[in-house]
Protein backbone atom coordinates (compact mmCIF):
# COMPACT_ATOMS: atom_id res chain seq x y z
CA UNK A 1 0.00 0.00 0.00
CA UNK A 2 0.92 3.44 -0.78
CA UNK A 3 4.02 2.72 -3.48
CA UNK A 4 3.79 1.91 -6.91
CA UNK A 5 0.43 3.61 -7.92
CA UNK A 6 0.09 4.42 -12.02
CA UNK A 7 0.77 8.92 -11.31
CA UNK A 8 3.58 7.98 -8.73
CA UNK A 9 6.11 7.61 -11.67
CA UNK A 10 7.19 10.62 -13.42
CA UNK A 11 4.96 11.14 -16.27
CA UNK A 12 5.12 14.78 -16.93
CA UNK A 13 7.48 17.71 -16.46
CA UNK A 14 6.00 19.10 -13.49
CA UNK A 15 6.54 15.63 -11.74
CA UNK A 16 9.66 15.36 -12.88
CA UNK A 17 10.89 18.73 -11.65
CA UNK A 18 9.08 19.10 -8.72
CA UNK A 19 10.30 18.05 -4.97
CA UNK A 20 6.84 17.09 -3.19
CA UNK A 21 7.88 19.48 -0.27
CA UNK A 22 8.49 22.68 -2.18
CA UNK A 23 6.04 25.04 -1.12
CA UNK A 24 3.92 25.48 -3.70
CA UNK A 25 3.29 29.29 -4.85
CA UNK A 26 1.09 31.67 -3.07
CA UNK A 27 0.31 33.97 -5.54
CA UNK A 28 -2.59 35.17 -7.61
CA UNK A 29 -1.98 31.69 -10.54
CA UNK A 30 -1.89 33.20 -14.09
CA UNK A 31 -5.47 31.38 -14.90
CA UNK A 32 -8.53 31.23 -14.34
CA UNK A 33 -11.33 28.23 -13.64
CA UNK A 34 -12.59 28.71 -16.57
CA UNK A 35 -8.81 28.18 -18.81
CA UNK A 36 -8.68 25.10 -16.66
CA UNK A 37 -11.83 23.48 -17.64
CA UNK A 38 -11.37 24.28 -21.26
CA UNK A 39 -8.32 22.29 -20.84
CA UNK A 40 -9.96 19.57 -19.42
CA UNK A 41 -12.09 16.87 -22.37
CA UNK A 42 -15.56 18.16 -22.15
CA UNK A 43 -16.41 14.22 -21.86
CA UNK A 44 -14.81 14.14 -18.78
CA UNK A 45 -17.59 16.36 -17.11
CA UNK A 46 -20.35 14.02 -18.72
CA UNK A 47 -22.22 11.93 -16.12
CA UNK A 48 -23.68 8.42 -17.22
CA UNK A 49 -26.10 6.82 -14.52
CA UNK A 50 -25.50 3.19 -16.29
CA UNK A 51 -21.80 3.28 -15.65
CA UNK A 52 -22.01 4.91 -12.02
CA UNK A 53 -24.34 2.46 -10.86
CA UNK A 54 -21.71 -0.16 -12.31
CA UNK A 55 -19.10 0.75 -9.83
CA UNK A 56 -21.49 -0.01 -6.84
CA UNK A 57 -23.07 -2.95 -8.21
CA UNK A 58 -19.47 -4.03 -8.43
CA UNK A 59 -18.58 -3.03 -4.51
CA UNK A 60 -21.59 -4.82 -3.25
CA UNK A 61 -20.96 -8.26 -5.17
CA UNK A 62 -17.36 -7.52 -3.63
CA UNK A 63 -18.72 -7.01 -0.23
CA UNK A 64 -21.42 -9.49 -0.62
CA UNK A 65 -18.58 -12.47 -1.97
CA UNK A 66 -16.25 -11.47 0.91
CA UNK A 67 -19.82 -11.54 3.90
CA UNK A 68 -20.74 -15.23 2.27
CA UNK A 69 -17.03 -16.71 2.47
CA UNK A 70 -16.72 -15.94 6.03
CA UNK A 71 -20.44 -16.11 7.24
CA UNK A 72 -20.29 -19.42 5.72
CA UNK A 73 -16.64 -21.16 6.47
CA UNK A 74 -14.71 -19.41 8.73
CA UNK A 75 -16.20 -20.85 11.63
CA UNK A 76 -15.15 -24.14 10.12
CA UNK A 77 -11.43 -23.05 9.73
CA UNK A 78 -8.85 -24.82 12.70
CA UNK A 79 -8.37 -22.38 15.38
CA UNK A 80 -4.97 -20.88 14.27
CA UNK A 81 -5.94 -20.31 10.89
CA UNK A 82 -8.98 -18.26 11.48
CA UNK A 83 -7.41 -15.99 13.30
CA UNK A 84 -5.51 -15.29 9.95
CA UNK A 85 -8.79 -15.26 7.82
CA UNK A 86 -10.61 -12.47 10.21
CA UNK A 87 -7.89 -10.26 10.08
CA UNK A 88 -7.55 -11.00 6.52
CA UNK A 89 -11.37 -10.21 5.61
CA UNK A 90 -11.51 -7.37 8.43
CA UNK A 91 -9.16 -5.17 5.67
CA UNK A 92 -10.18 -6.46 2.35
CA UNK A 93 -14.03 -5.83 3.56
CA UNK A 94 -13.05 -2.33 4.80
CA UNK A 95 -10.95 -1.17 2.09
CA UNK A 96 -14.03 -2.04 -0.96
CA UNK A 97 -16.20 -0.28 1.67
CA UNK A 98 -14.83 2.56 1.71
CA UNK A 99 -14.88 2.68 -1.88
CA UNK A 100 -18.96 1.94 -1.43
CA UNK A 101 -18.31 5.44 1.20
CA UNK A 102 -16.83 6.96 -2.70
CA UNK A 103 -19.95 6.17 -4.59
CA UNK A 104 -22.58 7.85 -1.77
CA UNK A 105 -19.59 10.82 -1.31
CA UNK A 106 -20.31 10.71 -5.37
CA UNK A 107 -24.05 11.50 -4.94
CA UNK A 108 -23.53 14.23 -2.02
CA UNK A 109 -21.60 16.40 -5.42
CA UNK A 110 -24.59 15.35 -8.02
CA UNK A 111 -21.51 13.87 -9.45
CA UNK A 112 -23.71 10.15 -9.66
CA UNK A 113 -25.98 10.93 -12.01
CA UNK A 114 -27.82 14.00 -13.55
CA UNK A 115 -30.98 13.37 -11.55
CA UNK A 116 -30.89 15.07 -7.95
CA UNK A 117 -33.51 12.71 -6.76
CA UNK A 118 -31.21 9.80 -7.76
CA UNK A 119 -28.19 10.73 -6.23
CA UNK A 120 -29.65 11.63 -2.95
CA UNK A 121 -31.68 8.51 -2.94
CA UNK A 122 -28.45 6.71 -3.24
CA UNK A 123 -26.43 8.35 -1.46
CA UNK A 124 -28.60 8.29 1.79
CA UNK A 125 -29.15 4.36 1.16
CA UNK A 126 -25.29 3.74 1.32
CA UNK A 127 -24.20 6.67 3.44
CA UNK A 128 -26.58 5.32 6.11
CA UNK A 129 -25.61 1.71 5.79
CA UNK A 130 -22.40 3.19 6.95
CA UNK A 131 -23.50 5.29 9.82
CA UNK A 132 -22.80 8.43 8.14
CA UNK A 133 -25.69 10.90 7.79
CA UNK A 134 -26.49 11.78 4.06
CA UNK A 135 -27.72 15.04 4.21
CA UNK A 136 -25.41 16.54 7.05
CA UNK A 137 -22.16 15.33 5.85
CA UNK A 138 -23.11 16.75 1.96
CA UNK A 139 -24.10 20.13 3.04
CA UNK A 140 -21.01 20.57 5.78
CA UNK A 141 -18.98 18.79 2.76
CA UNK A 142 -19.96 21.26 0.06
CA UNK A 143 -19.20 24.08 2.28
CA UNK A 144 -15.53 22.80 2.64
CA UNK A 145 -15.79 23.03 -0.42
CA UNK A 146 -16.49 26.06 -1.13
CA UNK A 147 -14.03 27.69 1.83
CA UNK A 148 -11.35 24.88 1.12
CA UNK A 149 -7.72 26.42 2.83
CA UNK A 150 -9.80 29.53 4.49
CA UNK A 151 -8.71 29.71 8.13
CA UNK A 152 -11.54 31.19 8.88
CA UNK A 153 -14.38 29.31 7.24
CA UNK A 154 -13.29 26.08 5.98
CA UNK A 155 -15.07 22.82 7.46
CA UNK A 156 -12.58 20.10 8.31
CA UNK A 157 -8.88 19.80 9.37
CA UNK A 158 -8.58 23.38 9.94
CA UNK A 159 -5.24 24.10 11.24
CA UNK A 160 -4.50 26.40 14.74
CA UNK A 161 -2.05 29.16 15.32
CA UNK A 162 0.60 27.97 18.36
CA UNK A 163 -1.65 30.44 20.56
CA UNK A 164 -4.17 28.11 20.27
CA UNK A 165 -2.62 24.34 20.45
CA UNK A 166 -4.44 22.54 23.67
CA UNK A 167 -1.55 22.45 26.61
CA UNK A 168 -1.46 18.83 26.01
CA UNK A 169 0.28 19.41 22.32
CA UNK A 170 3.96 19.62 23.86
CA UNK A 171 3.67 16.47 26.07
CA UNK A 172 2.37 14.79 22.41
CA UNK A 173 5.14 15.71 20.38
CA UNK A 174 7.27 12.54 20.56
CA UNK A 175 7.21 9.60 19.27
CA UNK A 176 4.88 8.00 21.63
CA UNK A 177 2.71 10.75 22.06
CA UNK A 178 2.53 10.59 17.90
CA UNK A 179 1.86 6.73 18.43
CA UNK A 180 -1.34 7.74 20.57
CA UNK A 181 -2.64 10.73 18.62
CA UNK A 182 -3.10 8.44 15.41
CA UNK A 183 -4.79 5.54 17.16
CA UNK A 184 -7.46 8.13 18.89
CA UNK A 185 -7.71 9.84 15.42
CA UNK A 186 -7.99 6.96 13.04
CA UNK A 187 -10.45 5.48 15.55
CA UNK A 188 -12.45 7.73 16.86
CA UNK A 189 -11.92 11.07 14.51
CA UNK A 190 -14.86 10.12 12.40
CA UNK A 191 -17.11 9.52 14.79
CA UNK A 192 -15.98 12.61 16.89
CA UNK A 193 -16.11 15.15 14.29
CA UNK A 194 -19.62 14.18 13.16
CA UNK A 195 -20.94 13.73 17.03
CA UNK A 196 -18.78 16.81 18.40
CA UNK A 197 -17.10 18.63 15.44
CA UNK A 198 -13.90 17.69 16.63
CA UNK A 199 -11.05 18.83 14.02
CA UNK A 200 -13.44 20.88 11.97
CA UNK A 201 -14.67 24.91 12.23
CA UNK A 202 -15.16 26.89 15.68
CA UNK A 203 -18.71 27.68 15.94
CA UNK A 204 -20.22 30.26 18.25
CA UNK A 205 -22.09 27.43 20.04
CA UNK A 206 -22.13 23.27 20.04
CA UNK A 207 -22.04 22.04 16.76
CA UNK A 208 -23.17 18.42 15.47
CA UNK A 209 -24.12 16.96 12.17
CA UNK A 210 -26.92 14.87 13.98
CA UNK A 211 -28.54 18.01 15.29
CA UNK A 212 -31.17 19.85 12.96
CA UNK A 213 -31.42 23.18 14.36
CA UNK A 214 -27.46 23.57 15.02
CA UNK A 215 -25.18 25.81 13.89
CA UNK A 216 -24.12 23.95 10.53
CA UNK A 217 -27.14 24.60 8.97
CA UNK A 218 -29.71 26.78 7.90
CA UNK A 219 -33.86 26.80 8.04
CA UNK A 220 -33.70 25.15 4.36
CA UNK A 221 -31.71 22.59 5.36
CA UNK A 222 -33.47 21.41 8.71
CA UNK A 223 -35.70 18.60 7.59
CA UNK A 224 -32.98 16.75 5.56
CA UNK A 225 -31.22 16.58 8.46
CA UNK A 226 -33.97 14.62 10.26
CA UNK A 227 -34.18 12.44 7.43
CA UNK A 228 -30.44 11.63 7.51
CA UNK A 229 -31.04 10.75 11.27
CA UNK A 230 -33.65 8.83 10.64
CA UNK A 231 -31.85 6.69 7.86
CA UNK A 232 -28.71 6.03 10.43
CA UNK A 233 -31.27 5.58 13.20
CA UNK A 234 -33.03 2.52 11.40
CA UNK A 235 -30.08 1.20 10.58
CA UNK A 236 -29.12 1.13 13.86
CA UNK A 237 -32.43 -0.86 15.19
CA UNK A 238 -31.56 -3.03 12.35
CA UNK A 239 -28.12 -3.86 13.73
CA UNK A 240 -29.86 -4.33 16.97
CA UNK A 241 -32.28 -6.69 15.52
CA UNK A 242 -29.18 -8.40 13.90
CA UNK A 243 -27.03 -8.72 17.05
CA UNK A 244 -30.16 -10.15 19.01
CA UNK A 245 -30.84 -13.26 16.07
CA UNK A 246 -26.77 -13.65 15.47
CA UNK A 247 -24.80 -12.43 19.04
CA UNK A 248 -22.65 -9.05 19.68
CA UNK A 249 -19.51 -11.03 18.71
CA UNK A 250 -20.77 -12.32 15.07
CA UNK A 251 -22.06 -8.54 14.29
CA UNK A 252 -18.76 -6.96 15.42
CA UNK A 253 -16.51 -9.57 13.39
CA UNK A 254 -19.16 -9.46 10.42
CA UNK A 255 -19.74 -5.41 10.46
CA UNK A 256 -18.13 -3.78 13.15
CA UNK A 257 -14.30 -4.04 12.67
CA UNK A 258 -14.69 -3.43 8.62
CA UNK A 259 -16.59 -0.29 9.37
CA UNK A 260 -13.54 0.77 11.89
CA UNK A 261 -11.41 -0.02 8.89
CA UNK A 262 -13.62 2.49 6.40
CA UNK A 263 -13.70 5.58 9.11
CA UNK A 264 -9.71 4.96 9.68
CA UNK A 265 -9.13 5.02 5.66
CA UNK A 266 -11.57 7.90 5.49
CA UNK A 267 -10.07 10.38 7.99
CA UNK A 268 -6.38 9.38 7.07
CA UNK A 269 -7.55 9.99 3.06
CA UNK A 270 -8.97 13.38 4.02
CA UNK A 271 -6.18 14.14 6.48
CA UNK A 272 -3.34 13.64 4.03
CA UNK A 273 -5.27 15.34 0.89
CA UNK A 274 -5.42 18.48 3.28
CA UNK A 275 -2.30 18.44 5.93
CA UNK A 276 1.16 18.71 3.47
CA UNK A 277 3.87 21.24 4.63
CA UNK A 278 3.92 22.31 0.90
CA UNK A 279 0.54 22.97 1.39
CA UNK A 280 -0.50 26.99 2.38
CA UNK A 281 -3.57 28.00 4.59
CA UNK A 282 -5.31 31.69 3.92
CA UNK A 283 -7.16 34.53 5.94
CA UNK A 284 -9.87 37.05 4.81
CA UNK A 285 -7.05 39.22 3.84
CA UNK A 286 -5.57 36.70 1.64
CA UNK A 287 -7.96 34.18 0.67
CA UNK A 288 -9.65 33.40 -2.97
CA UNK A 289 -11.59 30.02 -3.99
CA UNK A 290 -9.26 29.12 -6.78
CA UNK A 291 -6.33 29.09 -4.66
CA UNK A 292 -8.26 27.59 -1.59
CA UNK A 293 -9.20 24.70 -4.34
CA UNK A 294 -5.29 24.32 -5.11
CA UNK A 295 -4.08 24.00 -1.61
CA UNK A 296 -4.54 20.49 -1.55
CA UNK A 297 -2.07 17.13 -2.25
CA UNK A 298 -3.06 14.11 -4.38
CA UNK A 299 -1.47 11.08 -2.76
CA UNK A 300 -0.49 7.80 -4.22
CA UNK A 301 -1.77 4.35 -2.16
CA UNK A 302 -0.89 1.74 -4.65
CA UNK A 303 -3.52 -0.52 -5.87
CA UNK A 304 -6.12 1.40 -3.41
CA UNK A 305 -6.51 3.95 -5.27
CA UNK A 306 -8.61 1.99 -7.56
CA UNK A 307 -10.10 0.00 -4.85
CA UNK A 308 -11.10 3.84 -3.55
CA UNK A 309 -11.97 4.85 -7.44
CA UNK A 310 -9.21 7.32 -7.63
CA UNK A 311 -10.80 9.66 -4.63
CA UNK A 312 -7.32 9.35 -3.39
CA UNK A 313 -4.77 10.54 -6.28
CA UNK A 314 -7.30 12.80 -8.65
CA UNK A 315 -8.23 15.23 -5.63
CA UNK A 316 -7.18 18.29 -6.89
CA UNK A 317 -9.33 18.14 -10.15
CA UNK A 318 -11.96 16.90 -7.78
CA UNK A 319 -12.00 20.29 -5.66
CA UNK A 320 -11.41 22.44 -8.88
CA UNK A 321 -14.56 20.57 -10.39
CA UNK A 322 -16.81 18.41 -7.44
CA UNK A 323 -19.60 17.49 -10.00
CA UNK A 324 -17.04 16.09 -12.00
CA UNK A 325 -17.96 11.74 -11.65
CA UNK A 326 -14.82 10.05 -10.50
CA UNK A 327 -14.00 7.71 -13.44
CA UNK A 328 -13.22 10.81 -15.65
CA UNK A 329 -11.04 12.47 -12.65
CA UNK A 330 -7.38 10.73 -14.07
CA UNK A 331 -8.07 11.57 -17.49
CA UNK A 332 -8.90 15.40 -15.97
CA UNK A 333 -6.11 15.55 -14.19
CA UNK A 334 -3.74 14.13 -16.29
CA UNK A 335 -5.14 17.35 -18.99
CA UNK A 336 -4.65 19.71 -16.46
CA UNK A 337 -1.37 19.28 -14.87
CA UNK A 338 0.57 20.93 -17.54
CA UNK A 339 -1.55 24.23 -16.91
CA UNK A 340 -1.06 23.86 -13.03
CA UNK A 341 2.74 23.56 -13.25
CA UNK A 342 4.08 24.34 -10.32
CA UNK A 343 0.02 24.47 -8.78
CA UNK A 344 -0.62 21.02 -8.75
CA UNK A 345 0.66 19.04 -5.84
CA UNK A 346 1.12 15.36 -5.93
CA UNK A 347 3.46 13.54 -3.17
CA UNK A 348 3.87 9.40 -3.77
CA UNK A 349 5.67 9.69 -0.48
CA UNK A 350 4.80 5.80 0.88
CA UNK A 351 1.25 6.28 3.08
CA UNK A 352 2.64 5.32 6.15
CA UNK A 353 5.61 7.24 5.90
CA UNK A 354 3.55 10.59 5.20
CA UNK A 355 0.95 9.86 7.73
CA UNK A 356 4.04 9.90 10.32
CA UNK A 357 6.20 13.33 8.71
CA UNK A 358 2.90 14.79 8.46
CA UNK A 359 1.91 14.47 12.11
CA UNK A 360 5.69 15.25 13.07
CA UNK A 361 5.82 18.48 10.54
CA UNK A 362 2.56 19.68 10.45
CA UNK A 363 1.62 20.94 14.00
CA UNK A 364 0.03 24.44 13.63
CA UNK A 365 0.29 27.06 11.28
CA UNK A 366 1.89 29.68 11.45
CA UNK A 367 1.81 33.44 9.24
CA UNK A 368 4.62 33.64 6.35
CA UNK A 369 6.46 37.74 7.18
CA UNK A 370 8.63 37.17 4.40
CA UNK A 371 5.95 36.40 1.40
CA UNK A 372 4.22 39.09 -0.02
CA UNK A 373 1.26 37.86 1.16
CA UNK A 374 1.26 38.70 4.64
CA UNK A 375 -2.36 36.48 4.87
CA UNK A 376 -0.85 33.19 4.51
CA UNK A 377 0.10 30.76 6.83
CA UNK A 378 2.55 27.56 6.45
CA UNK A 379 2.85 24.76 9.44
CA UNK A 380 5.52 24.38 11.51
CA UNK A 381 6.33 22.17 14.08
CA UNK A 382 8.88 24.22 16.66
CA UNK A 383 7.15 23.80 20.08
Amino acid sequence: MGAGGRMSAPNGETEVKKNPLQKVPTSKPPFTVGDIKKAIPPHCFKRSLIRSFSYVVYDLILVSIMYYVANTYFHLLPSPYCYIAWPIYWICQGCVCTGVWVNAHECGHHAFSDYQWVDDTVGLILHSALLVPYFSWKYSHRRHHSNTGSLERDEVFVPKPKSQLGWYSKYLNNPPGRVLSLTITLTLGWPLYLAFNVSGRPYDRFACHYDPYGPIYNNRERLQIFVSDAGVLGVCYLLYRVALVKGLAWLVCIYGVPLLVVNGFLVLITYLQHTHPSLPHYDSTEWDWLRGALATCDRDYGVLNKVFHNITDTHVVHHLFSTMPHYNAMEATKAVKPLLGDYYQFDGTPIFKAMWREAKECLYVEKDESSQGKGVFWYKNKL
